[in-house]
């Protein structure tokens, strides 16, 4: 598992069991172990970025689109904002609510379609966690992902969500890389191990983006580009978009409606019973 890409699943997409997302059978693999990767070692950093820059405070509604074991939805919750962590894959949401901080509530759910109503003050997706991870690496589908996230914010709400660059994958491209050019999307197959020591090979597909291709993907979801800087995990900052860094930090602010995402509901400004295992 190489940068900050979001692990994938074990065999070709079409081969997972009806219904399921490839990441799926990663996180029923790794669980906690995820956790002991160094792209999850800078969460601290990241969330007091995101605090200012999203201009958080105690109290604030934050959506955290593709929240993995939960590591920026608690630690925004020990700063008093009130959290709702979305993730495909159903043992990350136990993981993330076991134990959680007051404030913090996880449901599983699809970033295409989320279960939450609209008034969030700020909605993340991080580290590949829910934009960029697309379900068909054939055609990837990140504009319906981003067009949910906008839509669950209020107007004046404020997005953020790191993307994996092209610039820097295609600059760096290593021997288990394979970039393919007419969708953005890179597949890598590499070594992943468990929490006991075990080890199982799996294929991680991983959308990628230019500067440009993001600032037009947010303009079609009805979101203000306030700022895009590229970044890397554990040191986010207002860096010009480059070569040299892994990803790009889009924050944006809903300045348009969206069709709201069908399906079950929670979140916004009620507070939501945490779910447990």
């Amino acid at each position: 598992m190489s940068g900050s890409a979001a692990p994938g699943g074990s065999s070709s997409p079409g081969d997972r069991r009806t219904g399921a997302h490839w990441f799926e059978d990663l996180a029923d693999f790794v669980g906690p172990a995820y956790l002991r990767y160094s792209f999850t070692k800078g969460t601290d950093q990241e969330v007091g970025f995101l605090v200012d820059a999203l201009g958080l405070s105690k109290g604030s509604h934050v959506l955290d689109v593709g929240c993995g074991p939960g590591r920026h939805a608690r630690a925004l919750a020990a700063r008093g904002c009130k959290v709702v962590g979305v993730d495909i894959a159903e043992r990350f949401v136990r993981l993330a609510a076991d134990g959680a901080p007051r404030g913090a509530a996880f449901v599983r759910g699809d970033a295409r379609r989320l279960p939450v109503r609209p008034a969030f003050d700020a909605v993340i997706s991080l580290c590949q966690g829910g934009f960029g991870l697309p379900a068909d690496p054939s055609a990837p589908d990140d504009d319906s992902v981003l067009d949910a996230m906008a839509a669950a914010l209020r107007p004046g709400g404020r997005l953020a969500l790191t993307a994996f660059s092209s610039y820097f994958l295609v600059r760096h491209l290593e021997d288990s890389d394979t970039f393919e050019a007419s969708t953005g999307v890179n597949l890598e197959r590499t070594t992943v191990k468990d929490g006991e020591g075990g080890e199982s090979e799996f294929d991680l597909w991983t959308a990628c983006y230019t500067p440009r291709e993001l600032r037009m993907l947010a303009a079609a979801a009805g979101l203000r580009v306030l700022g895009l800087w590229s970044v890397t995990p554990g040191a986010y900052d207002r860096r010009s978009p480059d070569m040299e860094h892994p990803e790009l930090l889009l924050l944006g602010e809903r300045v348009a409606s969206s069709r709201l995402p069908e399906g079950p509901q929670v979140g916004g400004g009620s507070s939501p019973e945490r779910r447990r295992p």
